[in-house]
């Protein structure tokens, strides 16, 4: 691999799980397209349904969670949330999300960067009922990102950041 010999490849994650939104609750898919400029297929932001989708925009296209950031959750609070009640299109394991703000990263085939971190918000409290979130997710609630060139996101699929025009 190119990147390990030049010495530069920090990190090599993977896509736990994938959730979409078309209506309420979110739904885990195996796989799902990703398409630049609009987001997931079959998700609320993508269809302009989203809670916050009267902000105009692309950071709302997909958003990424850290599996790590869940597993803190309940180690150090006791607060257990399932992949699909943090609301968060995709669960990482061993991508250092809270960094890739303004960077590219290839998410199985498609390509998205990083536009700002996903703080909590009080919605997330009001749908999953859940008190004392908030506190805990600040600064660890994941990542708002954009497509960048289409393609399809799965469960399993490798997660790198990418580096000069797009090569690992």
């Amino acid at each position: 691999m190119r990147g390990v010999e030049e010495g530069w490849l920090r990190w090599r994650g993977a896509v736990v799980s994938v959730h979409v939104d078309a209506g309420a609750p979110m739904r885990a898919a195996e796989a799902v397209r990703a398409v630049r400029g609009r987001g997931l297929e079959g998700d609320r932001y993508q269809d302009g349904r989203g809670y916050y989708s009267d902000h105009p925009g692309p950071m709302r296209e997909v958003s990424l969670i850290e599996e790590e950031t869940v597993e803190a959750l309940e180690r150090d609070h006791g607060m257990v949330l399932s992949p699909g009640e943090t609301r968060r299109n995709v669960m990482t394991r061993g991508v250092p999300l809270d960094h890739l703000v303004g960077r590219e990263l290839q998410v199985g085939e498609a390509i998205l960067e990083g536009v700002e971190l996903c703080e909590p918000c009080v919605h997330l409290v009001a749908v999953t009922g859940k008190r004392g979130l908030l506190p805990d997710l600040v600064h660890r609630g994941g990542l708002h990102a954009r497509v960048v060139e289409s393609g399809t996101v799965r469960s399993g699929a490798p997660v790198e950041e990418l580096r000069d025009g797009g090569s690992f």
